[in-house]
């Protein structure tokens, strides 16, 4: 992006969503991570991400992996708690926060850099799986 005293308005926004079935274990690589979201041409702000299963799940750990295409970074997790699937209760989801535990919202968004990607990794395996969706603006 051309840098210019002009102020960035966004120029689209998206719903990006994974689906995580397999336990990743290791926090330095792409194993089991799945790919979430690729930040736009000139940038993209993140300013929700959660996780929401699809079955009956334990206690497991929801992660987030910023990728610059040759590191996997290890930037956010968060506990989801065990829930019993059933149509006559709320399914909460899951929302992550920056590694500094504040939350990712529209007045403190994750911000990604032109050519990098958001992969995301839950820490049990489930076959049912694990929804992580992230609501983004593109630049």
């Amino acid at each position: 992006m051309t840098v210019t005293n002009t102020a960035a308005f966004a120029q689209g926004m998206a719903l990006d969503v994974c689906l995580c079935t397999a336990a990743k274990t290791s926090y330095g690589d792409g194993v089991n991570a799945v790919l979430l979201s690729s930040a736009g041409t000139n940038g993209s702000e993140y300013t929700h991400v959660a996780a929401l299963p699809r079955a009956t799940v334990t206690a497991t750990q929801v992660q987030l992996y910023a990728h610059d295409g040759v590191g996997y970074w290890f930037i956010a997790s968060a506990l989801m708690p065990a829930y019993t699937m059933a149509q006559t209760t709320a399914c909460v989801p899951t929302t992550l926060a920056h590694i500094d535990g504040t939350a990712i919202t529209e007045f403190n968004p994750l911000r990604l850099q032109p050519g990098w990607k958001l992969y995301a990794a839950i820490g049990i395996a489930l076959a049912g799986g694990v929804v992580v969706s992230a609501q983004r603006k593109d630049y």
